[in-house]
């Protein structure tokens, strides 16, 4: 056996205590629910804010407001309002884009439900 194999991570990751909690809690599930769509938004933004090399303090000057209003944004705690995800859309050279998705229950994936590009002018 190499050594490299006898090595085990320490700790759990935290995905796994989440889920813990969630099973076990369900108001911390529901609450989980609730800002799940916050912690993509933020995650998205974080991707794209490093990808590009921009600290928040020049991704907030870019859209004009504060590195703190940012540094919330980016926590996933807080609700992102719709004008401030498209100026950042626009800060990183893109275009924020908004769909529903259906979810199957029986099997708990999503089907994503998108209008054409041509209904909207």
């Amino acid at each position: 056996m190499a050594v490299m194999d006898a090595v085990e991570p320490v700790g759990t990751p935290i995905q796994d205590h989440i889920r813990e909690m969630a099973a076990a809690d369900a108001e911390f599930e529901a609450e989980l629910a609730r800002t799940e769509p916050y912690h993509q938004a933020a995650m998205l933004i974080v991707r794209i804010r490093m990808e590009r090399g921009l600290t928040q303090e020049a991704l907030a000057r870019r859209i004009g407001t504060t590195k703190s209003a940012i540094s919330r944004l980016e926590s996933g705690r807080h609700r992102p309002n719709v004008d401030t995800l498209e100026r950042v859309a626009r800060a990183f050279g893109k275009r924020l884009t908004i769909a529903f998705e259906d979810v199957d229950q029986s099997v708990g994936h999503v089907v994503a439900s998108r209008l054409p590009r041509a209904a909207f002018p």
